[in-house]
């Protein structure tokens, strides 16, 4: 479909775009939004994006289909003065303390107020003193800071098939709640932390766990020793005005220095020991052929889902533990003896793109004695609080090199971060000395990428191997319900909640527009990191070997849950 509209009495054209926002947003003019994001379906609530026709009527653009010869005014005084009363109307039903806002400087409600001159409000202020949801290991939401746009609901249901918050009561009295008024460590979220993403304003920010690193920091009788996860190194950037995907591995390991970290290790050297066990236990299964097929079980976020919805999957997943909680076990037990010479204690401090790796380092079966195996998670957006606090100038920062013994991953284990990585990474030691390199690129290929669900087959020594890999917790549900009518079959899955994996975690910065393109360029950064490191399979990490000479010995078996 294609024509001409007329928008601010100027022609455009237009081709297959769904709707009028989007040809206005083609067209160079930035229409306010609060609860539409072109991934999710059209909900309508918010208003903002309305027009005006040359008939008098007003519309929203975002859910009108351009129609050719159609004219329509983006901002005649009627729609100035409409927009500003919405504006007005939210900010007198809204909690405007922005200073303590985790969102203020970004967020939307405030940009667009001042975008539009608001001053002093027309409206008395009406918003009521709503209790505060601490409850989560995660994330915590705020309803007076709740503009009730629909955009978490939406995510929640249409992405990840949860439908963990929905809207509750009617006309002014309407909130946004897990149901039956529970909190949400009572409700089945999965701490992925999508809802953050979208949400446009402070109602659900990441729980910051800063201070407690701060005071670890700061304890001499303390070693604070830090890993990094492969996506926090492409999306760290955003926070300072780099481009997404731009690496910044160096910087990220000179400023945990500067903040104090005593020692600097690489997430991606647990991602090759999760290979290492996960392919093992693959091909025990598939020579046994039991407990197929395998799921993978480096997402938290998908493990608690499927422990709360798939009950009878739980030996259909993975044993491994997650790279997070692989690296704290080893750290646990390299630091140990250490640890008693100096007279000190170990504080063991991820840095994740992952809200949902806040619950499951808090997992009780990573409590040991009453310490944890990694003691605080920080997000990616969290550690940019901590550099901004200190006041770090990011661009003039010289990088730095990771500390040894624990500094190095192939590439293998970089991928991890992205959809595919998982099932490639595995793919990369199965398929060793079994194919010619042009072959094997084929088959990588065919597992990478932003589809939502790939599929693929490779014939290891006579048998065909069938793997499927997907991404966003209902697209999962689908094709566990595929398999469960025998429509599907598998030896090998890997899922991952978010969207694009690890890249586009709950805890990453929030791009100012949610499209595919920032989900490619970050993608994209780890496969360039990937194509710089000469070791590309984790069995030639030598790393690994020296944790398994030297680290475990004979305790690789507390590189496993037992189930």
């Amino acid at each position: 479909m294609s024509g001409t509209m007329i928008i601010d009495g100027r022609k455009v054209d237009y081709t297959n775009q769904k709707n009028i926002l989007s040809v206005i947003r083609d067209s160079g003019i930035d229409l306010p939004t609060f609860c539409y994001h072109s991934e999710l379906s059209i909900y309508g609530a918010c208003r903002m994006c309305s027009v005006e026709t040359s008939k008098g009527e007003i519309i929203a653009s975002c859910s009108e289909k351009p129609r050719d010869g159609m004219e329509i005014f983006t901002n005649s005084p009627r729609i100035r003065k409409y927009r500003k009363m919405i504006l007005e109307l939210l900010l007198a039903n809204h909690d405007k303390d922005c200073t303590s806002c985790d969102r203020t400087g970004r967020c939307q409600l405030q940009k667009l107020a001042k975008r539009y001159g608001l001053g002093k409000n027309r409206f008395p202020q009406i918003n009521k003193d709503y209790e505060v949801d601490n409850s989560s290991p995660s994330i915590i939401r705020n309803p007076n800071k709740c503009i009730k746009c629909g955009d978490c609901v939406m995510v929640c249901e249409e992405i990840q098939g949860v439908g963990a918050l929905g809207f509750v009561h009617r006309g002014s009295d309407v909130m946004i709640n897990p149901a039956f008024n529970k909190s949400l460590a009572q409700s089945n979220c999965v701490n992925c932390g999508q809802c953050r993403i979208v949400c446009p304003t402070g109602a659900i920010s990441i729980k910051n766990e800063t201070q407690k690193v701060w005071d670890a920091l700061y304890d001499k009788n303390i070693r604070v020793v830090a890993q990094i996860a492969p996506a926090v190194r492409v999306a760290l950037g955003e926070e300072f005005g780099k481009n997404p995907g731009e690496i910044t591995t160096g910087k990220i390991v000179a400023i945990l220095k500067k903040l104090g970290v005593d020692h600097v290790f690489d997430t991606s050297l647990s991602a090759d020991l999760t290979v290492m066990e996960e392919s093992e236990e693959f091909i025990g299964r598939l020579q046994r052929n039991e407990n197929l097929p395998l799921f993978t079980s480096c997402c938290p976020a998908w493990v608690k889902y499927a422990e709360d919805k798939y009950p009878n999957l739980n030996k259909n997943i993975s044993s491994c533990k997650s790279p997070q909680q692989m690296f704290g076990t080893v750290l646990r037990e390299a630091y140990n003896q250490k640890d008693f010479e100096d007279g000190k204690d170990t504080f063991i401090l991820s840095i994740m793109p992952c809200t949902a790796k806040k619950a499951e380092a808090a997992r009780k079966e990573y409590i040991h004695d009453g310490i944890r195996e990694v003691d605080v998670v920080l997000t990616t957006q969290e550690l940019a609080i901590m550099i901004k606090e200190l006041g770090i100038k990011f661009d003039e920062i010289e990088e730095e090199a990771m500390d040894m013994p624990f500094g190095i991953g192939s590439g293998a284990g970089i991928i991890f971060g992205t959809t595919g990585g998982v099932t490639e990474a595995v793919l990369r030691r199965v398929l060793k000395n079994k194919y010619g390199k042009d072959d094997c690129k084929i088959i990588f290929e065919s597992v990478r990428g932003l589809e939502s669900v790939k599929e693929t087959s490779v014939n290891v020594d006579g048998r065909e191997i069938r793997l499927a890999v997907v991404h966003g917790l209902k697209y999962a549900d689908n094709l566990i319900k595929q398999l469960q009518r025998g429509e599907k079959q598998y030896d090998l899955i890997e899922v991952m909640a978010c969207t694009g994996g690890c890249i586009a975690g709950g805890g990453q910065p929030v791009p100012k527009v949610i499209t595919k393109e920032t989900r490619m360029l970050r993608a994209g950064g780890l496969y360039k990191i990937d194509k710089s490191i000469q070791i590309k399979s984790s069995d030639d990490n030598y790393a690994v070997n020296n944790v398994y000479e030297n680290i475990l010995k004979n305790n690789r078996h507390k590189l496993h849950n037992h189930k």
